[in-house]
């Protein structure tokens, strides 16, 4: 199934006769409800997705999120809100978002995970839907409800034990998509602990798209990743800050042709569990 869909395909599924699901999943740190921004113009036809409650398990993470700051929901929970969206069985969905695809890219991995087949990501996001001259809607949109049936597991993660093995392999690569200055251990504004995970290489999620929010071709991606020390044929193991964006450097990786694997707990919590250690500093 392809992963991207440009603007001008887009608008040719939504004139289409067959239905397209379209998820509006606006979400950033400073700014995590996105519903106002979606109110005053979206898509047409998308549906608003709260990352935080619908993404997440927001209860398990509580107060002190020893499991991160956004634990994967359970099958039941995104099910019930999938069903919500207007999903059912066989729909194609896209995703996008308004940030070069770095929050939407959580529910393109969260949905694959539970078995959607087809869920692709608006290339350029909500820029490049504007940049084509194409009409935004507003208001809120409220779908029937669909039918859906969600299992999770499909995609392959890693748990916080599996993490520290996959970092200390010299044959296997774990990539940090955070930005250089908290894998650097510079600043961290959120988490108990600055740095990274020993062993683990920074590769910046937002060094995956152009200036216009645009993947790189899969050439640049995979020369990237090469670079950072991924070997051609094996899995790849990402985290970020709390598994928001080290899906959107899985987006990457797959089409670069590796195969990506998610530490869903990432950094946020690596750091709120003190006995794991901690590196400073560029990669040694």
């Amino acid at each position: 199934m392809p992963i991207l869909i440009s603007p001008l395909e887009l608008a040719e599924l939504i004139a289409a006769p067959e239905p397209v699901r379209i998820l509006d999943v606006r979400w950033r740190l400073d700014r995590p409800d996105g519903r106002p921004d979606y109110l005053e113009g979206h898509v047409p036809g998308a549906v608003y997705v709260d990352l935080d409650h619908e993404l997440a398990d927001h209860v398990a993470a509580g107060a002190a999120p020893v499991d991160g700051r956004h634990p994967l929901p359970s099958a039941e929970a995104l099910q019930q809100a999938a069903r919500s969206w207007g999903i059912d069985d066989g729909d194609v969905v896209v995703v996008y978002d308004d940030l070069k695809n770095l929050s939407s890219a959580r529910a393109w991995w969260v949905l694959r995970d539970a078995g959607v087949a087809d869920v692709r990501l608006l290339d350029g996001a909500l820029r490049g839907w504007t940049a084509a001259g194409l009409p935004l809607e507003t208001g809120a949109v409220q779908p029937r409800a669909g039918s859906v049936t969600l299992t999770s597991g499909h995609l392959p993660r890693i748990t916080i034990a599996e993490a520290a093995g996959w970092a200390e392999d010299p044959d296997r690569v774990l990539l940090d998509a955070r930005a250089p200055e908290r894998y650097l251990g510079d600043v961290e504004p959120i988490d108990p602990r600055a740095g990274h995970i020993p062993g683990a290489v920074n590769t910046p999620t937002t060094g995956n798209v152009g200036a216009d929010g645009t993947f790189l071709p899969s050439e640049e991606l995979r020369a990237r990743f090469l670079a950072a020390g991924a070997v051609e044929g094996s899995a790849v193991a990402t985290y970020c800050g709390s598994g928001i964006t080290a899906a959107h450097n899985a987006v990457a990786l797959t089409l670069a042709g590796f195969e990506p694997v998610l530490y869903p707990g990432s950094w946020s919590e690596w750091a709120n569990h003190p006995e794991r250690p901690v590196a400073t500093g560029p990669q040694a």
